[in-house]
């Protein structure tokens, strides 16, 4: 008997020796580098989205899933998704809220419409923004609202109305419904006339998605992703650089899913079936995600595991990260389990005033009540190449990157194997 239990203990011990062979040999700070140098090299100018530069990389991506063999997502013939948008630029803007002149300086439309033309308040739902309200909180939901609505925004809002103008400018999916918003300390009008003339230009977008199929539950899905798209080209800074590489966002999150997609067709054990995404626009309002979601139903998800600026430590210091909306679901506690005795550890989101849940590549699903959750290092109060353009491979520590890949790969082996399942999120309504 005591024989019998040694040799499984022998075995156990050999399974698990061999097991972090194959993840370091898989997942390196050399691996990971060697995608990271190509993704936030100056040469891709930035990836910004509907660049040529961003299709480049999108190109590299692809590539790449070709060297792990996976399949292409939903009968596709390509790595590429892609999906139209629409860029309405207005070149009139003119009417009265009651005796206010309306213009471009005080109003914003999410329109793909040709021309909006507004007499009266009938058939429009009325939004205010008063002064104290959270902007975000009130403003952000509506554009996901599929029905025409005119928003006034108190002018205390003066700085977030011009940020929100040019969010307005981004291309759009094509929509019958229109959202206006208006810059004004009428909060209750009578009355209003308003015509807006745009100019339409078609735009091409383009996800990079990749399939493991499962084995005993393929039509069980388990999504890996993060974006590839960033700023591009600005004004230099004081040391003349004016390329935003984007090597932390989101190079770091996309260079996850890469080595991810390599670890999981080389061990060949999924029960579920994994998708691997890149996605393209967040930085302009999260359309590639949004996209994406519409291709799939999603109470076939059973998690998603999206990746986001995991360049740097975290405010642990290394073998640490954090998951957004972690009390949401039980995915965090899952992956904290399967972590147990190791030197990682996932924490929750630390910065909830920074409403992270909902500002990522998870928010589409998770507001359709998948467990998506992303995971992130970035110190969201002290951040200090965020958006700029410092955010460059130098700033990133490879070694501590490789291991919170690894700890992704570890942690998520029990939902990729079908043996545990997170809760549902709540469905936003």
């Amino acid at each position: 008997m005591m024989r019998k239990i040694y040799f499984v203990l022998v075995l156990c011990i050999s399974s698990t020796f061999s097991f972090a062979q194959k993840i370091n040999k898989i997942i390196n700070a050399k691996e990971v580098e060697k995608i990271e140098k190509v993704l936030a090299a100056d040469d891709m100018h930035g990836r910004k989205t509907f660049s040529a530069d961003i299709d480049r990389a999108a190109n590299f991506i692809a590539g790449e899933f070709a060297k792990s063999k996976l399949q292409y997502f939903n009968g596709s013939n390509s790595y590429l998704q892609p999906f139209e948008m629409i860029k309405a630029k207005p070149v009139l803007i003119e009417g009265l809220l009651d005796d206010e002149a309306l213009n471009e300086n005080n109003v914003a439309a999410i329109s793909t419409s040709e021309e909006i033309n507004i007499n009266g308040l009938q058939g429009f739902d009325i939004i205010t923004v008063k002064p104290g309200d959270d902007f975000p909180k009130k403003v952000f939901p509506v554009f996901d609202l599929n029905k025409n609505v005119v928003v006034l925004v108190d002018t205390s809002f003066a700085k977030r109305f011009k940020s929100m103008q040019r969010f307005a400018g981004n291309a759009k999916f094509k929509s019958e419904v229109s959202q206006i918003f208006i810059l004004t300390k009428n909060s209750n009008p009578s009355k209003i006339n308003l015509h807006i003339k745009n100019e339409l230009t078609l735009q091409h977008l383009q996800n990079v998605v990749g399939v493991l199929p499962g084995k005993s539950k393929k039509e069980e899905y388990v999504v890996f992703s993060g974006h590839y798209d960033h700023l591009g080209i600005g004004k230099p800074d004081a040391r003349g650089d004016s390329i935003f590489n984007g090597a932390n966002d989101d190079a770091a999150g996309t260079t996850a899913v890469i080595m991810l997609a390599k670890y999981f067709s080389k061990l060949k054990d999924n029960e579920r079936t994994l998708v691997f995404v890149a996605f393209t626009a967040e930085e302009i309002g999260g359309f590639g995600s949004r996209y994406f979601s519409k291709q799939l139903n999603p109470d076939q998800v059973s998690a998603m595991f999206n990746i986001e600026m995991i360049g740097t430590e975290s405010k642990w210091g290394p073998n640490s990260a954090y998951i957004t909306g972690f009390e949401k679901s039980d995915f965090g506690k899952i992956l904290q389990s399967n972590l147990t005795g190791s030197q990682f550890h996932f924490e929750p989101d630390p910065y909830p005033s920074q409403n992270l849940f909902y500002r990522s590549d998870n928010a589409t699903l998770a507001e359709l009540g998948v467990p998506a959750h992303t995971i992130s290092t970035s110190k969201m109060d002290n951040e200090p190449n965020y958006h700029k353009q410092s955010d460059e491979i130098s700033t990133l520590n490879m070694k501590n990157m490789a291991e919170i890949i690894k700890a992704i790969a570890i942690s998520s082996h029990t939902i990729v194997a079908g043996t545990q399942t997170p809760t549902r999120v709540q469905k936003a309504l």
